[in-house]
């Protein structure tokens, strides 16, 4: 049995994205290169040994939301999307990911989730402190369960 979650995020982002936010936000869902710095998550601590066997701490940036294809664990396509959509009504910019997240990855990706929901569209936010992102799910369950960003920090499962 594998700990693995289907993590899906459906939002519309305002539009007060910097070109560099754009250009971070596109290298995490796997849609563009990396920028020569990151500020959404600045950091990616992987502990490795060196070669006198010491364990030493190295930075090994990775995107968060980035990959495509057929899912592992819980069937289907993993995709990220990022657009610009037709109608205005619906804001500058419509965001949708499924992607498969392990629970060793729920504070990096957690990260990028709370920055998220600092530029998504008043319309996710149905309450003072609260922002809507989307869903999670178990691989091995039928229950969905709401993901959103209260006070600050992404509520898990």
């Amino acid at each position: 049995m594998a700990d693995i979650y289907e993590l899906s995020v459906v939002l519309n982002l305002g539009g007060n994205l910097s070109d560099e936010e754009v250009s971070e936000l596109r290298w995490h869902l796997g849609l563009g290169p990396k920028p020569e710095v990151l500020h959404i998550v600045p950091e990616f601590p992987v502990v490795v040994e060196d070669d006198r066997g010491e364990l030493v701490a190295e930075d090994h940036p990775v995107p968060l939301l980035g990959r495509h294809g057929e899912a592992w664990k819980v069937d289907g396509a993993l995709v990220s999307v990022l657009l610009r959509p037709e109608d205005p009504r619906y804001g500058p910019w419509a965001l949708t990911v499924r992607q498969e997240i392990h629970p060793d990855a729920f504070d990096r990706t957690g990260e990028l989730l709370r920055w998220l929901a600092t530029k998504a569209d008043d319309r996710h936010r149905p309450s003072t402190g609260t922002v809507h992102l989307g869903w999670t799910r178990f691989c091995e369950s039928d229950r969905f369960e709401s993901l959103v960003v209260r006070d600050g920090e992404v509520v898990w499962p």
